[in-house]
């Protein structure tokens, strides 16, 4: 890597099923030029790129960081939701990048939980962090983002799973109900599959069936407007089971990692709830552990309400540090 690379601003962008987030890096850890762009108005990521970069004003990189939301195991990568499908060494050749990394969104999305204080976290619940214990990460959006971050000595190591495709978990008669409803035409039901927009239709259809109601063309956006302002008793309905459930997932994730520093929730969904999501049934279906719910009550939860947060991790993965590890304390 030459000198005049690091001068050079790197390019950083968080690619999602539905949006591409771009922005430059600059030498001094700045970032600027932020720009979001539809997917599905470019054939591959490459194309999104260059149009991001054809504004004369924006120097061209020799660098760049990709989050994606999709797994990462190896050159060719395939998005989960959305039909882009690519190979990253020739991505990189085609933009002419002298390097081109690429990592998990959630992943870069965890690593940028320890730069993160209380201007942009809002606390849900009761509960008190515990020191140098794991961190616990998800958020539904497009899809249902899961990682979390692991102390190791002086660093946290951040994960990269795919904990949104675990199968999905009833926790009551209702949500068995439901559950028996969407398996008639999806025979395995994993949390994405309801925690995401898509799975906000996906109750609102079981819902409506359940009751004999005649369903609505409703979108996501109208599902959760009409459920926030009360017009419409199934919306309702839909958004506080969609709570609760993601409570559970929050719950089962918490237990898995130990992450007794607590449940961090971003995604496009749960920051747009605001104080519906504090009243929502989410911590009481993330305390509902049997034996185990004192542990999970004394654990908080954070909605992440950052712009573009998982910019500040894709700063860090240029840092040639094995699995992506940060330091523990960062200057």
């Amino acid at each position: 890597m030459s000198m005049e690379a690091i001068d050079t601003p790197r390019l950083i962008a968080d690619i999602g099923g539905t949006n591409a987030r771009f922005a430059l890096l600059c030498a001094d850890g700045s970032i600027g030029s932020q720009q979001t762009l539809r997917c599905a108005e470019y054939p591959d990521p490459a194309a999104a790129i260059e149009h991001y970069l054809a504004d004369p004003a924006r120097p061209r990189p020799r660098e760049a960081a990709l989050a994606l939301a999709t797994p990462i195991t190896g050159d060719h990568v395939k998005m989960t939701n959305h039909v882009w499908s690519f190979s990253l060494e020739a991505t990189r050749q085609q933009l002419g990048f002298e390097r081109l990394l690429a990592v998990n969104d959630f992943t870069a999305l965890a690593m940028a939980l320890p730069g993160m204080d209380d201007t942009v976290l809002h606390k849900v619940g009761p509960g008190e962090a515990r020191p140098d214990r794991p961190l616990a990460l998800l958020g539904p959006g497009t899809g249902l983002g899961v990682s979390g971050l692991i102390p190791a000595g002086e660093y946290w190591v951040p994960l990269e799973g795919e904990g949104g495709h675990a199968t999905f978990s009833p926790a009551n008669e209702r949500q068995m109900d439901i559950l028996r409803v969407i398996r008639r035409d999806l025979p395995h039901v994993s949390a994405e599959a309801l925690l995401c927009g898509s799975g906000l239709v996906r109750l609102y259809r079981a819902i409506c069936a359940l009751e004999s109601i005649d369903e609505k063309a409703y979108t996501p956006a109208d599902i959760t407007e009409r459920g926030m302002q009360g017009t419409d008793t199934v919306c309702q309905e839909v958004l506080h089971t969609f709570c609760g459930m993601l409570g559970t997932v929050a719950g089962n994730l918490v237990l898995t990692l130990g992450a007794q520093g607590g449940v961090y929730i971003g995604g496009g969904i749960i920051p747009r709830l605001g104080s519906f999501f504090d009243t929502s049934p989410f911590r009481q279906q993330f305390e509902y552990k049997g034996r185990f719910s004192p542990y999970l009550a004394a654990v908080p939860s954070y909605v992440i309400n950052a712009t573009n947060p998982a910019f500040l991790g894709l700063t860090r993965v240029f840092d040639e540090v094995q699995g992506h590890a940060i330091p523990r304390r960062l200057s």
